[in-house]
């Protein structure tokens, strides 16, 4: 069954050359306003015939560095600069960013989880149809802004995935690695079903995802890595000029072959990490502790590593749930000079 035309319309050209700063405008009736718009910032920055880059941030309400890399991006940009057409959508879901959340103060979605998306679903599903119908298919690549949120904190990288296509796969990590953080990374999703990557890995787009930081905050340091990485992946794909700048430390390549690689709570309590993000893990090694709260005098229950390999994620606040992911371990392929 044909889906209907989406309910958002855009503000802007997205074939006029220049400069331009608008508006993805969803209608929404609620309490606060009874004709009122979900307003999500835009700017389209074109000049002439070339490749078209979509960069996104604010998939996630609680991931700073994108958003905020993302804004600054958008007031500094000139036409003149560009060879082809830019895209910034600072905060794709403005509801959750707005309301300083992972998941949409509208509707409670998670937005990362709910594509393709539905013309007739939710403000979530609405976004991500919006997405995956109109500004996927005028991409040529994409640059999605991720970070750890306030719950994890993760080591710097650009992320590609393992992908049916071998070519799409080659040119996806090329731009991982040229993003130039101080890790690339192979990444294992645990259900990359509705996931934004998937949506524009299915169109046979090059589809680059980051993880920058966390803890629901940014620092001078994830901030210019992460402007850094904007740059050299528009260097990269051809739309600015100029040359791709690499970390002064030899980049780290990782790859997450499968879930092991992600260590999950099966108890609640508080939670004792034996490792700093970044440092070396052997299996079997005990990586983290979690204690029960509601009494004292009883041993901690001990996590140990499934693999060797870097702690490449952790949990960031102190307090677990069963089902957390406290710790994320991931394998060194290489040291890139």
């Amino acid at each position: 069954m044909t889906k209907r035309p989406s309910p958002i319309s855009a503000t802007v050209d997205f074939d006029a050359d220049g400069v331009q700063h608008g508006f993805l405008k969803l209608p929404i009736s609620n309490d606060e306003s009874a004709w009122g718009a979900v307003m999500i910032p835009i700017t389209v920055v074109k000049n002439g015939e070339g490749p078209t880059a979509l960069l996104t941030g604010g998939n996630h309400g609680d991931e700073y560095e994108g958003i905020t890399a993302l804004m600054k991006l958008a007031s500094t940009l000139e036409a003149t600069d560009v060879t082809g057409r830019v895209i910034i959508v600072p905060m794709m879901n403005t509801p959750a960013v707005m309301a300083g959340k992972r998941t949409s103060g509208l509707d409670g979605g998670n937005l990362n989880r709910s594509f393709p998306g539905d013309p007739d679903g939710s403000v979530t599903e609405k976004i991500a149809d919006y997405f995956t119908r109109v500004m996927v298919p005028m991409s040529d690549v994409v640059l999605d802004l991720h970070s750890g949120g306030r719950t994890l904190d993760i080591i710097p990288f650009g992320a590609s995935h393992v992908l049916e296509d071998a070519d799409q796969q080659r040119q996806a990590l090329e731009g991982a690695k040229a993003f130039g953080a101080p890790y690339a990374m192979m990444m294992f999703e645990l259900d990359a079903e509705a996931l934004f990557d998937t949506a524009v890995e299915r169109q046979g787009k090059i589809f680059v995802a980051t993880e920058l930081g966390g803890g629901g905050t940014s620092t001078p340091e994830s901030l210019a890595i992460t402007e850094r990485g904007v740059r050299n992946f528009l260097i990269h794909y051809g739309l600015i000029e100029g040359r791709v700048e690499m970390p002064a430390e030899p980049q780290v390549y990782l790859d997450m072959p499968d879930a092991s690689c992600y260590v999950q709570s099966e108890h609640s309590g508080l939670l004792e990490l034996t490792l700093a993000l970044g440092e070396p893990v052997e299996r079997g090694q005990v990586i983290a502790r979690v204690y029960d709260m509601t009494r004292s005098g009883t041993p901690p229950v001990e996590y140990r590593a499934e693999r060797s390999g870097i702690l490449a994620a952790r949990r960031f606040p102190a307090q677990v749930n069963m089902g957390d992911t406290i710790a994320v371990i991931a394998e060194v392929v290489e040291s890139l000079a």
